[in-house]
């Protein structure tokens, strides 16, 4: 079953989709405000998809019941095989691949879509796009880390997905998601040949005026690249 979404139509008849992740313990809600502060006037119109994660227990939490795209074992980022919880990474890729086919059902092709996430959700993104078979037309995360180790990035490296442009960010003093463990992924993918735009703010676990700036300024470059 496709996982239940908020959309934002920017203007009528979108030929372009971004599919935003949200965060642990947020929802789709969470990010639709920024629509406005992004988009530019002269962007072709975009359908915002913010889907909700489904609602399950996070072992950080004490076993707490929230949406959560996967389990979180640990808060260390030293074993990041034993980390996040594979399974439901696997789980939430397959759910964010039947929201993409959607989309193209939609008359949204992959070389259109850009895929979002802010913390848990961009750690997603990340496993979603080492596994992309068609690329798209980028992948955005923010505030996150991959949840997985070189090793297995490798070994799940489809051919092509490293064509995908990568744009992502963290803040200088998050102390949810260190900045190191932001700056280890950026290694990693880019030893795997992804072009990654990596930039960092003085800030905490959250975005910022000028990240959103830098990712609008981004976003119109991928818009400004014919369709594959």
């Amino acid at each position: 079953m496709l996982l239940d979404t908020i959309e934002q139509d920017t203007g009528p008849n979108p030929q372009w989709t971004v599919l935003w992740l949200h965060g642990l313990g947020a929802d789709g809600h969470d990010f639709a405000p920024i629509v406005p502060e992004l988009v530019r006037r002269s962007w072709p119109a975009i359908r915002f998809v913010f889907p909700h994660a489904p609602v399950r227990p996070v072992t950080i939490n004490g076993g707490m019941h929230m949406r959560a795209w996967y389990d979180i074992t640990s808060f260390e980022f030293g074993d990041l095989a034993q980390r996040a919880d594979r399974a439901g990474v696997a789980e939430s890729v397959a759910q964010v691949e039947a929201l993409i086919a959607r989309e193209a059902e939609r008359g949204i092709p992959a070389s259109r879509m850009l895929l979002a996430g802010f913390s848990q959700g961009g750690a997603v993104t990340l496993a979603a796009g080492l596994a992309r078979k068609t690329p798209l037309a980028g992948l955005i995360a923010l505030s996150t880390y991959l949840p997985m180790t070189a090793e297995q990035a490798q070994a799940a490296l489809q051919p092509g997905a490293n064509a995908q442009p990568l744009f992502m960010a963290h803040g200088l003093f998050d102390p949810v998601v260190p900045v190191a463990a932001g700056d280890a992924s950026t290694k990693t993918l880019r030893g795997l040949g992804f072009d990654v735009a990596w930039q960092h703010y003085p800030m905490q676990h959250q975005v910022c005026g000028e990240e959103i700036r830098a990712l609008g300024e981004w976003i119109e470059a991928r818009l400004a690249v014919p369709a594959r």
